[in-house]
């Protein structure tokens, strides 16, 4: 793997983030980076060079996000497993706190369950029960995705080397313990100023929001940074992203978890 080339493909991304002006897809210069090795490898080492920068910036890391979740989604990028990218505390919104539109890049929100541990997860092979128990509450959330990929043009590399697309999220104020209400078989409807425009339960996300939060705790031991108390987990979208425009504002009700809401600046 070159580590120069690595280098070089983290700071077009970071250039894209910091000039707001997004750059070419990037996976060609990825597999050239990745020298025959993995190219996964390859993407996710991009990934970590732009975390250690912020962290050396001072930024606070909160938790993780769980991207391709979706079997849709999957089957168009060719991958059969899910992704990750790395949260940071200036990312975060509450509910109905208006985000700046200079804040996002190309964005587009999606619904999701957010669970917020209250116990580290440092298991080699979790289980549902490891979740359930290691598992402070859920809230509803919206994740404000982005993409530093001029048109999201992205595939598989492009996106894990993109922070897996994050941009913000929002959390809903209402927590709810995971006995409360049935993360596979619960409803989500999100609105845009009273007009459904996505839809979809948690059985969209790998047929279960826990699979996809064990998958994450599993492969977050296996690069060396288990999951710790505390940390927000972003399980992955319940029904179809859309796509924001300037003054939008959208809420999702996700069934037995409440309402949250994402409120968009000109």
């Amino acid at each position: 793997m070159n580590q120069e080339q690595i280098s070089d493909i983290a700071d077009m991304l970071w250039a894209a983030e910091t000039g707001r002006a997004p750059c070419a897809p990037l996976r060609e210069r990825i597999l050239a980076a990745a020298g025959g090795a993995d190219p996964v490898a390859a993407a996710y080492a991009v990934q970590q060079h732009n975390v250690r920068r912020r962290l050396e910036a001072g930024a606070r890391v909160v938790g993780r996000k769980i991207g391709l979740t979706s079997a849709a989604v999957q089957q168009q990028l060719g991958v059969d497993s899910p992704d990750f990218g790395v949260l940071f505390a200036d990312m975060a919104y509450g509910d109905g706190e208006p985000i700046p539109l200079a804040r996002t890049l190309q964005p587009k929100v999606e619904a999701e369950i957010a669970l917020v541990l209250e116990r580290d997860l440092t298991h080699e092979r979790h289980t549902f029960a490891d979740l359930v128990s290691s598992t402070a509450y859920a809230l509803p959330a919206i994740e404000v995705v982005g993409s530093r990929i001029e048109n999201w043009q992205i595939k598989l590399l492009d996106t894990v080397a993109d922070n897996a697309s994050s941009g913000l999220f929002v959390l809903g104020s209402r927590p709810v313990q995971l006995g409360r209400f049935d993360l596979a078989t619960c409803g989500m409807e999100m609105e845009r100023r009273g007009e459904t425009v996505s839809s979809g339960s948690g059985a969209a996300c790998l047929a279960n929001p826990l699979n996809a939060a064990v998958w994450l705790a599993d492969m977050m031991v296996r690069v060396g940074t288990p999951l710790r108390a505390g940390d927000v987990l972003l399980t992955g979208a319940l029904g179809p992203m859309v796509a924001v425009a300037p003054g939008d504002t959208f809420s999702a009700r996700i069934e037995g978890l409440g309402e949250v809401r994402a409120v968009f600046g000109n």
